[in-house]
């Protein structure tokens, strides 16, 4: 791929979901879930804590900032934006495919928020396929070194390089290239939108990846972005049919949790709020992630990106006092309606 095409596909990416409706047209599942109020909790809601540690970091609260974006100059600020506001709120942070920055070292700067983030948990992110394609374990590690990353996402997109008319398509052998680096590189597997089944799951823990992000259906459809993106009626036609594709968010959790037991993992999804960042964590999740609702505001300044990360852990603060959890922890311990 060119130096010119990769980042106008990440600035299409940007303008696309700021602009269009690209949500996918099955819900999260989180909707079936509920938890038993608790009228009498016997907390004190100031003395409860969100913090909780995770592949060895410690944070302030269970969310994580997914990954989104980098490779132009809005990306860059960006990034800046939503590293500041993680920092300050002592949450974790993810980067968007970090390709551009290995293969076009002067796009690194784009990525680069360590200054400005210097104890967040920070992901850099690769798409797995390029393993098929000659990325190397080397290059893996200088995509985490650019940004000074805890650990490496690997990401999962089949539908979507499917869909892409320059899309990376061959998917065949790659398990056993993920299972080298992970053996190398800390690795967290990462879907992008439509979920992570028992199978994917089980066969990415014997990897050895230390997390997975399931990434489930419910939020935003990236078949639908990249039919915003076709250049003819012919790719845009192939692309509108998937708008219902995917694990909803809620039944991807469960099959990680049941499929790879005791492995770490990150919600994310369609998540909307605080209460579906709970219900995630109730579910078994380790960390509950969204990007879109931060996507916005973070070209705006890192206020307002604090200002959505008040809101969301004001609304998970409220959630543990009326289901009687006094830690991240007692929420996997709760009881839940589930319909």
């Amino acid at each position: 791929m060119t130096q010119a095409v990769l980042p106008q596909r990440k600035s299409d990416h940007i303008r696309i979901n700021l602009e269009q409706d690209v949500a996918s047209r099955i819900t999260t599942g989180l909707e079936r879930v509920r938890f038993a109020h608790q009228a009498l909790p016997e907390l004190d809601m100031q003395s409860i804590d969100l913090s909780t540690t995770v592949f060895g970091k410690r944070l302030r609260a269970p969310l994580l900032m997914s990954c989104m974006t980098g490779g132009t100059e809005e990306a860059l600020a960006i990034n800046r934006n939503l590293a500041a506001a993680a920092q300050q709120a002592g949450v974790a942070m993810g980067l968007g495919s970090m390709r551009a920055a290995v293969a076009h070292p002067e796009l690194a700067y784009t990525f680069q928020v360590r200054d400005v983030a210097p104890d967040v948990l920070l992901f850099a992110n690769i798409g797995a396929v390029q393993l098929n394609y000659g990325f190397t374990i080397d290059q893996c590690r200088q995509a985490m070194d650019i940004v000074g990353a805890d650990a490496l996402v690997l990401h999962l997109n089949p539908l979507q390089e499917a869909l892409q008319p320059e899309g990376d398509v061959n998917w065949a052998g790659l398990l056993s290239k993920i299972e080298r680096v992970a053996r190398t590189l800390p690795v967290v597997a990462k879907e992008v939108g439509w979920g992570i089944s028992r199978r994917a799951a089980a066969d990415l823990a014997s990897a050895g990846v230390i997390g997975i992000d399931v990434a489930g259906a419910g939020g935003t459809s990236w078949s639908q972005v990249e039919m915003h993106r076709a250049k003819t009626d012919i790719q845009r036609r192939v692309a509108e049919a998937f708008v219902d594709w995917g694990i909803p968010t809620a039944d991807s959790i469960r099959f990680v949790r049941e499929a790879a037991p005791g492995l770490p993992i990150i919600a994310s999804g369609g998540l909307k709020n605080g209460v579906d960042g709970a219900k995630c964590l109730a579910l078994g999740a380790s960390l509950f992630g969204l990007a879109r609702p931060f996507l916005k505001p973070a070209t705006v300044s890192a206020e307002h990106v604090l200002d959505e990360v008040t809101i969301l852990l004001g609304q998970l603060r409220a959630v543990m006092l009326c289901a009687g959890a006094q830690t991240v922890q007692d929420l996997g311990r709760v009881e839940l309606l589930e319909s």
